[in-house]
């Protein structure tokens, strides 16, 4: 492992990079925190900053280009800015429910699936991981992907023996 990939990045790429680790270590105690308190408020607020600031940022990142200089990527960057106007809006409104869901919703499938995405070879993660263009890129999707599959299906199965 070696931080020089993203040492070496232009500053966009870094400034991504770090509110994407932000948002990755931080999630889960704004998520999952049972008392709703000011570490909840607080730690939640800079969660959101972090993950607006991640989305923002990605539209300036276009090493995996696909239609023009945008890829499928750019599509969950959208979609995270949609959730975060979602789910705040649904705070204010007071539907803890629904702000809840969205926000768990896009940890786990926004935030995480384009974690995965980054680790596609040649991408400045896995090169800071995996080394050059390993074949551990591919191992990792399938690991993280896999999980993330179980974790849908589970939920799935768990709303269907709740009706």
């Amino acid at each position: 492992m070696s931080l020089e990939p993203f040492l070496d990045a232009p500053t966009h790429i870094q400034i991504h990079a770090a509110c994407a680790t932000l948002a990755i270590a931080l999630g889960p105690l704004a998520i999952y925190r049972r008392r709703r308190d000011m570490i909840h408020k607080v730690s939640g607020y800079v969660w959101v900053v972090a993950m607006l600031t991640t989305a923002i940022t990605s539209f300036w990142i276009h090493s995996f280009a696909v239609i023009g200089p945008f890829s499928p990527i750019h599509l969950l960057a959208i979609l995270a800015i949609w959730s975060i106007f979602q789910g705040m809006r649904a705070i204010f409104r007071g539907n803890i429910t629904l702000h809840r869901a969205v926000f768990r919703k896009l940890y786990w499938n926004g935030l995480m699936i384009a974690g995965l995405l980054n680790f596609l070879p040649g991408r400045t993660t896995a090169r800071s991981f995996l080394g050059a263009d390993s074949a551990l890129n591919w191992a990792v999707i399938a690991v993280g992907g896999a999980f993330l599959a179980y974790r849908m299906l589970r939920g799935k199965m768990n709303l269907q023996v709740a009706a």
